[in-house]
């Protein structure tokens, strides 16, 4: 049986995209919804999901931290993404016959000066990969989409500008997901993060008191998000990526402070720093 990774959205989406990149020789694996993808995982059909976690122009995708802690999965590594839109219509159409656009509402937005000098109308679909599906199938050579390069490979159509996006370097970071934990050995010499999840205590001051274990052991927080947690108004769930391996003194030091002023502390994983983060 041919090992598989799952991701959300059509065929030619850019998670498609991302899984082709990191895992070349793995089955890429198409399903509807975020859920799908980490549930496949969940019960043993899929091995491992490429998860979008945030963009550095759209921010962080919310759905994701809140499906996170009601499923059993580990995060084995991250992946970063960078994004280039395309232009792309049917085969044989060019520039000038187009009128009108459609895609994803982020990548229109990330598109919206060079919509604009070209005068076309933006239409908003579901994805991407969608919309250049959806374009290729009506044949009309004055609708166009904005997709990845590999839609547009996918659905035979007539790539009409590359870097189609306002601003270069827009990145996707993903999480690697899997149903079976892989803690990579402590290496002095590599980097890692570390990423958890915890609810504080409901004292006063306590995410400053969950926190200050990392401050006075020398840990960096790379990042903290903040979410409602266990279907409740009150109280708040957190999301942190930490600068290093569980294994390390340090950490393991701060892990013990937080225990005091947080709890339903939980990790997620221990992976290496993606190469993008130390260019």
């Amino acid at each position: 049986m041919d090992q598989s990774i799952a991701y959300q959205g059509v065929k030619g989406a850019y998670s498609e995209q991302a899984c082709l990149n990191a895992y070349p020789n793995l089955k890429t694996f198409s399903c509807d919804t975020f859920f799908e993808a980490m549930w496949l995982v969940e019960q043993g059909d899929v091995e491992i999901a490429m998860i979008p976690l945030e963009n550095s122009t759209a921010g962080r995708v919310e759905e994701i931290y809140r499906l996170i802690p009601k499923m059993k999965l580990h995060v084995i590594g991250e992946h970063y993404e960078r994004v280039s839109h395309c232009l792309v219509g049917v085969k044989g159409s060019c520039l000038e016959d187009l009128k009108v656009v459609a895609s994803h509402p982020q990548a229109l937005a990330q598109c919206h000066n060079s919509i604009t000098e070209l005068k076309l109308k933006a239409e908003a679909k579901f994805d991407t990969a969608g919309a250049a599906k959806e374009i290729a199938k009506l044949g009309d050579i004055s609708k166009g989409a904005i997709a990845s390069k590999l839609a547009a490979k996918i659905y035979d159509m007539e790539i009409l500008r590359e870097n189609f996006e306002d601003i270069k370097g827009n990145t996707t970071r993903f999480f690697i997901l899997s149903r079976d934990k892989y803690t990579p050995p402590f290496i002095e010499s590599k980097s890692y993060i570390t990423s958890l999840i915890f609810q504080v205590k409901d004292i006063p001051s306590s995410l400053y008191k969950a926190l200050g274990g990392f401050a006075t052991n020398g840990v960096n927080l790379l990042k903290i998000e903040s979410y409602m947690g266990r279907n409740s108004l009150i109280g708040s769930q957190f999301h942190i990526d930490i600068d290093g391996h569980i294994k390390s003194e340090a950490l393991m030091l701060a892990l013990e402070e937080l225990a005091f002023f947080a709890e339903d502390v939980r990790v997620l994983g221990t992976y290496e720093k993606y190469k993008f983060q130390t260019l």
